[in-house]
């Protein structure tokens, strides 16, 4: 569990939910720095979402964990069309909105802290680009592993992810550089985030090209079935057990 102070980006979803506005600023190691697209995103309503995610989200069957919850979007959707729901998020406050925005269930967990004391799940859904917390290429597999002992014989998950060599961003070519010089993947990333004078701990978050997902997969026991793609490489798929 986050410390107040480090809440960062659960501070920014419950000032955004009582209309006290909110911001997401990104720090990479490196000393980059970025304005994410904000809490408006993490509100959105199921009219605005991408075709990617209207797609995928249709593949959703039975009872859902849905981790990396933020404000509940796609958790309170699921909801709504009568799935049992478990919303887990490192951010408490994130878990707070996600209540107070009416979603039943809702746990302070972080990605590690996910066990068998949340039963069976039948879909899980890691979408905004949360494929990425599965942080790097061997804890990926081993989360997948786990994930696997977690879910019915017929589960899937539903995940989402950004090609990271669709750029031509200067900054982000050398880090990828960076990043292979130290035996990282190219697009695993140690960020921060930073909200008012709440800063998060550093933590590792990975994005993929569709080829190395599929690598990441592979010999887990589970196999990637569909993919829905828009610009920019930002893609959906659907991951399903052998």
């Amino acid at each position: 569990m986050l410390k107040d102070s480090e809440d960062a980006y659960g501070h920014a979803l419950y000032d955004h939910f009582n209309g006290r506005g909110g911001y997401e600023i990104t720090e990479r190691d490196d000393g980059f720095f970025d304005v994410s697209l904000g809490p408006d995103l993490y509100f959105s309503e199921y009219e605005t979402w991408s075709n990617r995610e209207k797609e995928a989200i249709a593949h959703a069957e039975g009872r859902v964990l849905d981790i990396g919850c933020g404000a509940g979007r796609h958790s309170l959707y699921l909801q709504e069309h009568g799935h049992e729901v478990v919303g887990v998020d490192i951010s408490p406050l994130a878990i707070r909105t996600c209540r107070l925005r009416g979603l039943r269930n809702a746990e302070v967990k972080s990605i590690s802290e996910i066990g068998p004391e949340l039963g069976i799940f039948d879909t899980i859904i890691m979408f905004g680009n949360n494929f990425g917390l599965l942080q790097g290429y061997e804890p990926a597999k081993a989360y997948l592993r786990k994930f696997s002992i977690m879910t019915s014989d017929t589960a899937r998950i539903l995940a989402e992810s950004r090609d990271p060599y669709r750029t031509e961003v200067p900054e982000h070519l050398e880090y990828h550089e960076f990043n292979r010089k130290r035996g990282r993947m190219a697009g695993q990333m140690s960020l921060r985030v930073h909200y008012k004078k709440f800063v998060t701990p550093w933590f590792d978050y990975l994005i993929v090209s569709k080829e190395e997902m599929q690598d990441i997969v592979s010999g887990t026991g589970w196999v990637i079935s569909r993919c829905f793609e828009e610009s920019q490489g930002i893609y959906s798929v659907v991951i399903e057990k052998e």
